[in-house]
């Protein structure tokens, strides 16, 4: 992502104006924008012209459009952005009000203008423009007959081939058409890595299975690419790692990234800090059930008391529809970090993110032990049943 224009108020009201340079770039700009922004792009709209004997004739035409977001679309796979909104200035191809879709396009400038630019849309911005952030992984988590080819970057984890085939049981005897059905597997699986793993980008290739597969694929991979002198592969054969796993599913990516030696080459991106953070908190929860807590309500406690020492929380929650829940959430963050915390925010498209949702999005670490939280929670939670009776009785 390359910023092109800034330009914020002291009311934290303004534009920014940006240029989306790859895919991912577009997972930046959707978590930036919500509804009731204005969104000024280039888009195709259709014209249908009258000529004055009445005929009419259709063509297309480019022009600059601003529209009030309504709605907000994102294809993880093919990494498109739609925006639907109304128009809200003047155009001769648009009238004012009509109803349009913008797709944002790679290379392409767009203006995001939002009447309040908030504290985590802002660290989006530069985290999308830092170029040191893009350290990606690739992954294939594979168990016989069923593998999982991943795309793992800072802030997605996208599975760009899942790949199924019956493989034939041994039979006594006789091992001819099990082993073809592994060497058919093993050759879908290594044509999926020369077709998505770009290895000028990629730091390593993580292999991994339960058992002996990941090994056998390894000697496979190999094997196939010197025999059809791949450069590609021959020349990259260092970034592949060989670790095991559970599974051949996507969630067995977390306990891989997990592990000291797959952690050692990839300590330096968010998404192994996010992991190791993660599994931190499930390990003081269980050993120390009062440093740990999840739940808005509980965090929220542990935050006024200047307790939390890290907050993760999910990019879902910053997209929430509802302002006022998007807000509190915000202050929960300001009100960390001014205490000395340190916040972690985790993307719904890893696994991590998936894990976290799960926990409601938005656990804490404390500092210290706050046994009383769970106590002073109930207490609340009952006061405002109570009052929610009494008002109804009124």
């Amino acid at each position: 992502m390359k910023l092109i224009h800034k330009f914020i108020e002291k009311d934290r009201s303004g534009h920014v104006t940006l240029l989306a340079e790859e895919a991912e770039d577009m997972w930046h700009a959707y978590n930036m924008i919500s509804k009731d922004d204005l969104l000024k792009s280039t888009t195709i709209r259709r014209v249908v012209s009258e000529s004055a004997t009445g005929s009419t004739s259709k063509s297309t035409a480019r022009t600059v459009l601003t529209i009030q977001v309504e709605e907000v679309e994102f294809d993880t796979q093919a990494c498109m952005l739609r925006v639907a909104g109304r128009n809200v200035e003047e155009n001769k191809f648009v009238k004012m009000g009509a109803y349009h879709t913008l797709d944002l396009e790679l290379n392409r400038n767009f203006t995001l203008t939002k009447p309040e630019w908030d504290v985590i849309s802002l660290e989006r911005i530069d985290d999308a423009c830092n170029v040191a952030n893009h350290a990606d992984v690739a992954a294939v988590v594979v168990e016989e007959g069923l593998a999982n080819v991943c795309l793992v970057t800072q802030n997605m984890t996208i599975v760009r081939q899942r790949i199924e085939i019956n493989i034939p049981r041994k039979r006594k005897g006789s091992t001819t058409n099990r082993d073809k059905g592994m060497a058919r597997f093993y050759d879908q699986i290594y044509q999926a890595i020369l077709r998505h793993v770009n290895f000028d980008v990629v730091k390593v290739l993580i292999i991994a299975s339960p058992g002996f597969v990941k090994d056998s694929l390894a000697s496979y991979i190999f094997a196939t690419a010197i025999r059809t002198d791949a450069r590609n592969i021959i020349d990259n054969r260092s970034k592949f790692l060989l670790v095991y796993c559970s599974s051949g599913q996507k969630h067995a990516l977390t306990e891989v990234l997990q592990q000291p030696t797959v952690a050692a080459q990839l300590s330096d991106t968010k998404y192994a800090h996010e992991a190791r953070t993660l599994q931190r908190f499930y390990s003081v929860l269980a050993q120390d059930p009062d440093r740990a807590f999840y739940g808005y309500g509980h965090v929220k406690l542990a935050a006024e008391r200047g307790a939390v020492e890290v907050l993760m929380v999910t990019d879902e929650l910053f997209r929430s529809a509802d302002i006022p829940t998007r807000r509190k959430y915000i202050a929960l963050v300001e009100q960390s970090r001014t205490a000395g915390g340190t916040v972690l925010v985790f993307s719904s498209l890893h696994t991590s993110g998936e894990q976290l949702n799960q926990l409601t999005g938005v656990a804490a670490i404390l500092h210290f032990p706050l046994p009383e939280i769970e106590e002073i929670a109930e207490e609340e939670e009952t006061a405002r049943i109570k009052a929610a009776e009494e008002a109804e009785g009124l």
